[in-house]
């Protein structure tokens, strides 16, 4: 799949575009089913909502062979190579959920986490989103600064201890302050991200993004795989390998026979 080059100026300028359909029904279930098999592990990679149901799994390319081939698959590593004009590795993947009345995510970059905590140098780097569910603007859809990314890091954000999410979720991630966040909206604005489930986002790492509360009684299901330039890995390593990558070896793309394929198995 190849972007055009409207799609990369639109990327440049908003700091994200959306693919619809680079999924279909049947790829969209085989990835559901991995992705809730995954979330059911008991392990500390799982993040849980109060009431104990999962909120996200990080590292989901370590734990489920389909969701591997995912990481690798042409449709994401070909327009993700495109865009940073560089070969790539994945520095994160995981998966989200947003139960009824679950968890919030607070504004933040996620870069911010990569370059502070992981050692990744340069705020280079696109967040694929892959949509399992549709999207609306009732079932808390990701909401987005367009063209925050051009500031780069943004300098005001620090780890809350106070969120209740704290121990099993937002331990790492750095809020972005409501006094930044003012500046950013007055000047760029704010949008809501929506999709059918099958369509797939890419979007600037240091796009300044969060989402609210689901109280819809519908899921929100997507999976994330964040990749890097090959020459912009982390160099810290506080964090499990199911947070931040130890192999920065370039992806080797697989196409979409071999995925459907990895489903068989």
């Amino acid at each position: 799949m190849d972007l055009t080059e409207d799609q990369c100026q639109e990327f440049r300028d908003r700091g994200w575009i959306v693919l619809s359909d680079v999924f279909g029904p049947e790829e969209v279930e085989l990835l559901s089913d991995a992705a809730l098999d995954v979330l059911e592990r008991p392990g500390p990679e799982v993040g849980r909502e109060a009431d104990g149901s999962p909120h996200v799994s990080w590292g989901m390319h370590l734990f489920n062979e389909q969701l591997a081939v995912l990481c690798r698959h042409e449709n994401l590593i070909n327009p993700s190579r495109t865009l940073l004009d560089n070969e790539v590795y994945v520095h994160q993947s995981r998966i989200n959920i947003k139960q009824t009345n679950g968890s919030i995510v607070a504004w933040h970059q996620d870069f911010g986490t990569y370059h502070r905590v992981d050692g990744v140098p340069h705020p280079k780097g696109v967040m694929i989103a892959v949509f399992l569910d549709d999207v609306t603007e009732v079932n808390a859809p990701l909401l987005a600064v367009p063209g925050s990314h051009k500031e780069g890091l943004v300098s005001t954000a620090s780890v809350d201890p106070s969120s209740p999410d704290f121990e099993q979720v937002s331990k790492y991630r750095y809020d972005i302050t409501d006094e930044t966040m003012a500046r950013l909206v007055d000047q760029y604005g704010l949008e809501t991200i929506t999709a059918s489930a099958g369509s797939v986002l890419f979007m600037d790492m240091t796009v300044v993004h969060g989402s609210t509360v689901n109280i819809s009684p519908l899921r929100r299901l997507l999976l994330y795989v964040n990749v890097c330039p090959v020459d912009n890995r982390g160099e810290t390593y506080e964090r499990p390998e199911y947070y931040a990558a130890r192999d920065f070896a370039p992806i080797i793309p697989v196409s979409s026979e071999e995925f459907q394929l990895a489903g068989q198995t």
